[in-house]
């Protein structure tokens, strides 16, 4: 009777070490968390409420919340949509082409692969020590999309994760596609404020963020599985250009 319980209980936890064993190989992260810039160590802590730095998050908020039954606030709504391939539908127009697995998969696979890097260990450190409340809780209001609102609740305000990942794609497409690179670092600044606008974060939430992001991504030039990746990109988007061009 004992051995059959042992055997059971191994079958019950089979899936989830599959699912564990998934997980570490079908990684989004190209470094490590100590190969990343420290935010700790490179942020200053975010304002106190009551403190001067502070009223500019008080005054970002309000103008966030008037911005959202308008086209902006819808496109904030989308904005906060960046799991699955939401950021590669997100920078499609700005990039000038379409970017998906089918289209142009290696750069696809590219902005997939590093977008943890910026979202998750850049941001971790900081995140964890200050656990900042978050604006909607904050003030007890709800966001502009509350999908992942309840999940978001316990999670670190500052830096943004969503800031950093649309940041850090942003400087990336912006190298692979020079001639947009406008309109590419537009979009990256645009989701950030979404953040904003939609009650997730504080603007110096968003701030921190995008420093953090430059920070990951002048580190991934020094990863060799990152340059190889950037570099079949650029062959992948030159090879799409010259098509569309015919």
């Amino acid at each position: 009777m004992k051995k059959h319980l042992i055997c059971v209980g191994l079958l019950c936890l089979a899936p989830f070490a599959l699912f564990a064993q998934a997980d570490e190989t079908e990684s989004n992260y190209y470094l490590k968390i100590e190969e990343v810039p420290n935010s700790l160590k490179l942020l200053p802590p975010p304002p106190a409420p009551g403190s001067i730095l502070f009223l500019n998050d008080e005054a970002q908020y309000r103008w966030g919340k008037m911005q959202r039954n308008t086209p902006r606030g819808d496109q904030a709504v989308s904005d906060a949509r960046l799991y699955g391939d939401g950021v590669a539908k997100s920078f499609s127009e700005a990039f000038g082409m379409t970017i998906s697995k089918e289209t142009t998969p290696e750069i696809y696979r590219l902005m997939d692969h590093f977008r943890e890097d910026a979202g998750d260990l850049s941001t971790r450190a900081a995140k964890e020590h200050y656990m900042r409340t978050r604006p909607f809780s904050f003030y007890k209001e709800d966001t502009c999309n509350t999908e992942q609102q309840q999940g978001l609740s316990t999670n670190g305000s500052y830096p943004s994760g969503h800031t950093a990942i649309g940041w850090a794609t942003a400087l990336v497409l912006a190298e692979i596609n020079v001639d947009r690179q406008d309109e590419i670092l537009k979009r990256g600044y645009e989701i950030g404020q979404s953040r904003v606008i939609c009650g997730y974060h504080f603007q110096s939430d968003v701030d921190a963020g995008r420093l953090v992001a430059s920070a990951v991504v002048a580190r991934l030039h020094a990863n060799e599985a990152f340059m190889k990746q950037l570099e079949k990109a650029k062959k992948e988007f030159a090879k799409v250009k010259s098509k569309l061009k015919k």
